[in-house]
């Protein structure tokens, strides 16, 4: 599907919704995590949105049924966004708190400009950008300064944690960038509840296979945290995110990681009275600075001798 130019205030609605419930979904899972575990707490919430999500096109008379090839293209975007994204998260969550966990997620637009020039054609960043880049790894090495000095067994386990965060956010980016890539004749709305449904059906064999569901509590605050996720992260937030990278350039879209941890440390401190340290003051600001120079700063883009072939 080629993207339309559509009207700025849908625009500006679609950046507004990712930006304020992407930023509470951090508070969201925290809490639901507490007690259930991670894989089948992702495996749930996505299960139920995603099915939700392709009667709703079912009955509104949108196409559901595609290509073998194109419904995979969906489902492999989506385990990548929502496993290799939110269960690394949510799994990061039992060990660090969320605003911590929002900041280091923040390192995401770096990840797209890398895979931007790999993935849709050649890019030479200014060297704004480059210095944004080193810029971005000095306030990891500040925010993970208290676990890299840590002797204890939780500062370690909250360095593991912390470190696993990066390898999520670049399974992100990649399945941000291939949808971006793999733009179809889908409709997106349609290949929203694919990519949902796979990333639910993925993660409850996750759950299966390596967790302990009898230790999962169903209390009413987990519920309704897994209610609230399915509603504003998965329904709103992520159809809006899937349509931003339809309509706007895919740097643009990724300043939801440096906006949502404003969001999250906030609401982390007020709901779950986390401290806000001055290692994690001075380590965002430091990556949020990154981030503004490497996705402000101007790239030059040529047209490859030889693409990458498209999956047909």
């Amino acid at each position: 599907m080629h993207a339309t130019n559509p009207s700025r205030w849908k625009i500006v609605l679609a950046f507004g919704l990712v930006y304020l419930f992407w930023g509470s979904t951090y508070l969201g899972i925290d809490i639901a995590v507490q007690s259930i575990p991670p894989g089948l707490m992702c495996g749930v919430r996505f299960s139920i949105a995603g099915v939700v999500m392709l009667l709703v096109c079912a009955l509104t008379g949108r196409r559901i049924w595609y290509s073998p090839q194109l419904i995979a293209r969906s489902c492999v975007v989506g385990i990548l966004l929502l496993m290799g994204g939110n269960l690394t998260l949510s799994y990061a969550e039992l060990s660090v708190s969320t605003g911590l966990a929002a900041l280091i997620v923040a390192i995401t637009p770096l990840w797209f400009l890398v895979l931007d020039s790999m993935l849709l054609g050649h890019h030479r960043i200014a060297l704004r950008g480059k210095a944004g880049l080193a810029l971005g790894v000095a306030g990891l090495l500040v925010l993970f300064y208290p676990e890299l000095t840590s002797t204890t067994a939780l500062g370690r386990k909250e360095l593991w944690a912390s470190l696993s965060l990066i390898g999520g956010s670049f399974s992100w980016a990649l399945g941000s960038v291939l949808s971006k890539r793999w733009q179809s004749t889908m409709d997106p709305f349609s290949s929203t509840g694919w990519q949902v449904t796979a990333a639910g059906v993925a993660n409850l064999v996750f759950a299966v296979l390596v967790e302990d569901l009898h230790r999962a509590v169903w209390t009413t605050r987990g519920i309704a945290a897994i209610g609230y996720l399915v509603v504003c992260g998965s329904w709103i937030g992520y159809t809006a995110y899937i349509w931003l990278l339809q309509h706007v350039p895919s740097s643009k879209v990724s300043t939801f990681a440096y906006v949502n941890p404003v969001v999250a440390v906030f609401l982390g401190w007020l709901v779950l009275h986390e401290h806000v340290s001055k290692s994690i003051l001075a380590g965002s600001a430091v990556v949020v600075l990154s981030v503004v120079l490497v996705t402000s700063a101007k790239v030059k883009e040529t047209t490859l001798t030889k693409e990458i072939p498209e999956l047909v």
